[in-house]
C-alpha cells in the first residue's frame, strides 16, 4: 500500500509510502530522552524447565567469567547480499548522489564506534588503533557483501563490554566500602570529546568514580551500605544479562542502520523485526493480546495492558505477571522463555487476528514456580489509542467571563496504508479522526480551537496535506522538490476539497520537538495568515523520506525536500512561532535538525500563489503585547521561565562533584531553588504548598545515580500534571484577543463569578 505522489491517489503493489518523521534515535542523538510504547504479546513454559533455565544464568553469572559469557558472532549470508542491495538502493534512490569511497568508509567507521561506545567507557586507544586498518576499506567490503570487519569491531567491543561489566560486579560485591567520599573529586559528565583511555587502569578509575557516583547518591537518602550493594550489585548483575543475550542480528541492524544514517541522519534501515515495529507506529495498532512488556531479572513482566485489548477483556491477566512460558494453538508444547530477551518474547507472542496463544504466567503475588497458572487469550487487533488524535473542551477565564476553547492534541500523522489498501471503510486516518473532532467540538459550542502539536514528530505527508485542507477552502499545502530523474523539480500539493470544516478562531502550539509534517501543518496555517502559531521554534526537519522494501527487511530514505507555500525550506530553520513561549528544550542545545551530523543544508524555490485569510501579521505585534503583559504576571509562565533558565545552568555543569558534603551541598540547593520556584507559583495561584523533605527520596536518588549520569532534562513538576496546562490557556486568551482585534469578538459561554463563589463556598465548609 503505498501513496501515488502524482495523483494523491493510494494504490497497491510496487510503490512507496511518503514519510515525514523523526525517529526516536534522532531524537535521542539530539538530546532528548524518547521512550517508545510496544504493545505486544506474551508466550509460556513450564515450571520445571523454566527453573532450569533461571539457575542455568545464575551459574553463569556466579562465576564472573568472560570466556564463558563471550560468544564470537559472524554474519549470515543473507547479511552480506542484504548490504549490496541497500548500497544500491541508497546510490540509486537518494534525494542527494550517495560515493562510496574511501571518505564514506571514513564516516562509517567513525559513526559506527560512536554509535558502539560514544561516551568512550569501554574501549582503550589500543583497540582502536587495533581496528583502524579497516577505517578506509569499509566501502570496498560493503560493495562485496562483506561483514567480517562490522563484525570484529563489535566482537571487540562486545568483548570489552562484557568485561567491564564482570570488573564492575566485582567492584560492587568486594570493593565498595573502599570508597572515601571526603576525597575532593569530580566525574566529567560529558565524554563525547574525551580522548580514548590510555589503559585498562585508566578505565578502572572512570568507572570506579562512576560507582562512587551512584553509591554516594544512594547513601545521601540514607540507605545503608550493604543496601547498596545489594541494588548496585543487581544492576550491574542485570545489565550483564542483558549484554550476554547479543547475537548476530542485533551486529547486522546496529552496522546497516549507521551505513544508512551516514548518508543522512534520517535514512534508516530496519531488519524485517524492526520493519514491523515501525510499520506498527505508523498504522496505529497491532495484532496480539494488547500488553505492554518488561524485563525484569530474568522475567518479562507485563508492565500494563491496553484498555480494550483481548488480554484486558479475557481478565486473567493482570499488570506485574510474569510470563514465564508460551505456546501457539491448542496442541503445541510449553516453550520457556525465562531468560529469553524481550524482542524475542514479543515475537512469540504476537500473531495473527483470531488466533489463539497459551501463556504460562507467574502471579505478581507468586513466591514460585509453584504458583505458575496457564491461560489462553485469543489474540485481536489492538489500538495504541494513545498515538491517535483527541480532544477536550478547555474553559478560559478572561476578565471573570469563560470562554470555551476546543483542544485537538495530535501525536502523530498516522495512516493505517494496510487497511485502506485492503478496501477497510475504516481504516484509521488523523486527518479523518480530526475532521470528527472537529464536528464533535462544533456540537459543543467552541468559540476557537487549538490544534497541539508538541512532541508531534511528523508521520504521512498525504495526511498533512489534508489536514491543512480541513482549515482552508483550497489551494496549495506545501511544495516537494524530487530528485533522480526528476532531480530539480518543484510540485505543489494542495487542498483541491473547497470545504473548510472549521473556519473559526484557530492557533497551533509547537515546540523543538514537533518536525515533518507538523512543521508542513505548522507554516501553512501560518503562510494562510489562517491562524496564530504559537510555542518554540520547530525541529526543523525539510526532508521526506519514502519506505522501500527490499528483500530483507526495509530501508526508509530521503528522496526529496518539502518547502512550505512561500518557498521557505523548514530544513534546519523549522518554523518560528508568531509568539513565543517558554519551550523546555531551549535548554538542550544539541535538539534540532541543525545540530544532527550530514543534515541536508537550508534552501529556497519559488512561492506559488495563494490568498492571505486575516491581516494576522498588522496585529501579532498587539498580540505579542499583551501575551507580555500577562505572562509577566502569570504565575505559570514566570515558574516556566525560570526551569528553563536552571535547566540551562544545570546542562552547562562538566562535572559532578563526588565528595559528599559539596554533592550534598549543590543537591540541596537545585532542590531548595526549584522547591521555592513552584511553592511561589502555588502561592500565587492560591494552592496548597509544598513541605519541605530534608532528604530527597530513594526513588529520587535511583533516578540521579542512573546510568544517564547527565540526566538533568526535566525539571516538571508534577503538581502541575493535576492543573491545566498553562500554555494551551495563554493559547486560549491570545485566541480571543485575536478574535476581538479582528473585529468579530467571541461570545462568552457564562461568566465565572458564580464559579469562583462556589469554589470558595466548597473551601469555607470544607474548613
Amino acid at each position: 500500500m503505498t501513496l501515488n505522489t502524482a495523483t494523491h491517489e493510494f494504490k497497491p503493489a510496487t510503490q512507496n509510502l511518503l514519510w515525514l518523521k523523526v525517529l526516536p534515535s534522532t531524537l535521542r542523538k539530539a538530546g532528548v530522552a524518547f521512550s517508545l510504547l510496544l504493545s505486544l504479546t506474551w508466550m509460556i513454559s513450564s515450571p520445571a524447565l523454566a527453573q532450569d533455565a533461571a539457575t542455568e544464568d545464575e551459574e553463569l553469572l556466579a562465576v564472573l567469567d568472560v570466556d564463558s559469557l563471550y560468544q564470537l558472532m559472524a554474519p549470515e549470508p543473507v547479511y552480506g547480499r542484504t548490504a549490496i542491495e541497500l548500497l544500491r538502493e541508497l546510490e540509486t534512490k537518494h534525494y542527494s548522489p550517495v560515493t562510496f569511497d574511501d571518505n564514506f568508509s571514513i564516516e562509517v567507521f567513525d559513526n559506527y564506534i560512536d554509535v558502539l561506545d560514544g561516551s568512550r567507557l569501554y574501549l582503550t586507544q589500543s583497540d582502536i588503533d587495533a581496528v583502524n586498518d579497516m577505517r578506509e576499506t569499509l566501502d570496498e567490503s560493503l560493495k562485496n557483501g562483506d561483514l567480517q570487519p562490522a563484525y570484529k569491531i563489535y566482537n571487540l567491543y562486545h568483548r570489552r563490554v562484557l568485561e567491564r561489566l564482570v570488573w564492575t560486579v566485582k567492584f560492587v560485591e568486594n570493593e565498595l566500602n573502599s570508597l572515601d567520599f571526603t576525597v575532593d573529586e569530580e566525574l566529567v559528565i560529558d565524554r563525547e570529546d574525551a580522548a580514548w583511555a590510555t589503559s585498562t587502569a585508566e578505565l578502572d578509575e572512570l568507572w570506579r568514580k562512576r560507582i562512587k557516583n551512584s553509591t554516594l547518591s544512594l547513601s545521601l537518602t540514607g540507605m545503608e551500605m550493604a543496601k547498596i550493594e545489594e541494588r548496585l550489585s543487581k544492576r550491574y548483575r542485570n545489565q550483564l544479562t542483558q549484554v550476554a543475550k547479543t547475537n548476530e542480528r542485533d551486529v547486522f541492524q546496529a552496522y546497516m542502520a549507521t551505513v544508512a544514517r551516514t548518508v543522512d541522519p534520517h535514512t534508516s534501515y530496519f531488519s524485517p523485526r524492526d520493519s514491523e515495529n515501525f510499520n506498527m507506529g505508523l498504522r496505529g495498532s497491532l495484532q496480539g493480546i494488547g500488553a505492554q512488556l518488561t524485563s525484569e531479572d530474568e522475567y518479562t513482566k507485563v508492565a500494563e495492558l491496553i484498555k480494550g485489548g483481548p488480554a484486558e477483556q479475557a481478565g486473567e491477566l493482570k499488570a506485574g505477571d510474569r510470563i514465564i512460558g508460551i505456546a501457539q494453538g491448542t496442541d503445541s508444547e510449553m516453550q520457556d522463555v525465562i531468560g529469553l530477551r524481550l524482542d524475542d518474547v514479543v515475537d512469540q507472542i504476537r500473531g495473527e487476528k483470531g488466533t489463539l496463544v497459551r501463556l504460562n504466567i507467574l502471579p505478581a503475588e507468586a513466591t514460585s514456580e509453584v504458583g505458575a497458572r496457564e491461560i489462553t487469550i485469543v489474540r485481536d487487533t489492538v489500538e495504541l489509542s494513545e498515538q491517535f488524535a483527541r480532544s477536550e473542551v478547555l474553559e478560559v477565564d478572561i476578565d471573570d467571563e469563560m470562554y470555551r476553547i476546543g483542544v485537538i492534541t495530535l501525536p502523530s500523522f498516522y495512516f493505517d496504508f494496510e487497511a485502506a489498501s485492503a478496501g477497510l471503510t475504516d481504516y484509521r486516518s488523523s486527518a479523518r479522526d480530526v475532521r470528527a473532532l472537529l464536528e464533535e467540538l462544533k456540537q459543543d459550542d467552541v468559540e476557537a480551537v487549538v490544534v497541539d502539536l508538541r512532541y508531534n514528530g511528523g508521520g504521512s505527508l498525504n495526511e498533512a496535506n489534508e489536514l491543512v485542507g480541513l482549515f482552508i477552502e483550497s489551494g496549495p499545502t506545501v511544495q516537494i522538490r524530487y530528485s533522480g530523474q526528476r532531480n530539480g523539480f518543484v510540485r505543489s500539493y494542495g487542498d483541491a476539497d473547497p470545504e473548510m470544516v472549521y473556519d473559526g478562531p484557530l492557533a497551533v502550539l509547537v515546540n523543538r520537538a514537533s518536525a515533518s509534517a507538523s512543521e508542513i501543518f505548522a507554516g501553512a496555517i501560518q503562510d494562510y495568515q489562517r491562524g496564530v502559531v504559537l510555542g518554540g521554534q520547530t525541529f526543523g526537519k525539510g526532508t521526506v523520506q519514502e519506505i522501500i522494501p527490499m528483500d530483507y527487511g526495509q530501508v526508509k530514505l530521503t528522496r526529496s525536500k518539502f518547502y512550505r507555500i512561500s518557498g521557505a525550506s523548514t530544513q534546519h530553520r523549522g518554523v518560528l512561532p508568531d509568539i513565543d513561549f517558554p519551550d523546555r528544550y531551549q535548554a538542550i542545545e544539541t535538539m534540532g535538525e541543525s545540530n544532527l551530523d550530514g543534515a541536508l543544508p537550508w534552501d529556497t524555490v519559488r512561492p506559488v500563489e495563494f490568498r492571505s485569510y486575516h491581516p494576522l501579521r498588522q496585529i501579532i505585534p498587539e498580540l505579542q503585547e499583551r501575551h507580555e503583559l500577562r505572562a509577566e504576571a502569570d504565575p505559570d509562565f514566570i515558574y516556566l521561565e525560570g526551569t528553563v533558565q536552571r535547566m540551562i545552568e544545570a546542562r552547562e555543569r562538566k562535572t559532578i562533584p563526588l565528595q559528599r558534603d559539596m554533592l550534598k551541598a549543590r543537591r540541596d540547593a537545585d532542590r531548595r531553588e526549584a522547591f521555592d520556584a513552584n511553592n511561589a507559583r502555588l502561592q500565587a495561584k492560591g494552592l496548597p504548598l509544598e513541605i519541605w523533605r530534608d532528604e530527597a527520596s530513594e526513588e529520587d536518588a535511583e533516578a540521579d545515580a542512573a546510568e544517564d549520569i547527565a540526566a538533568l532534562d526535566d525539571a516538571s513538576d508534577e503538581e502541575e500534571q493535576e492543573e491545566d496546562d498553562p500554555l494551551l490557556l495563554e493559547s486560549g486568551r491570545i485566541l480571543v484577543d485575536m478574535a476581538e482585534l479582528l473585529g468579530n469578538p467571541m461570545t462568552a459561554a457564562h461568566d465565572s463569578t458564580h464559579v469562583h463563589a462556589a469554589v470558595n463556598t466548597l473551601e469555607l465548609s470544607e474548613q
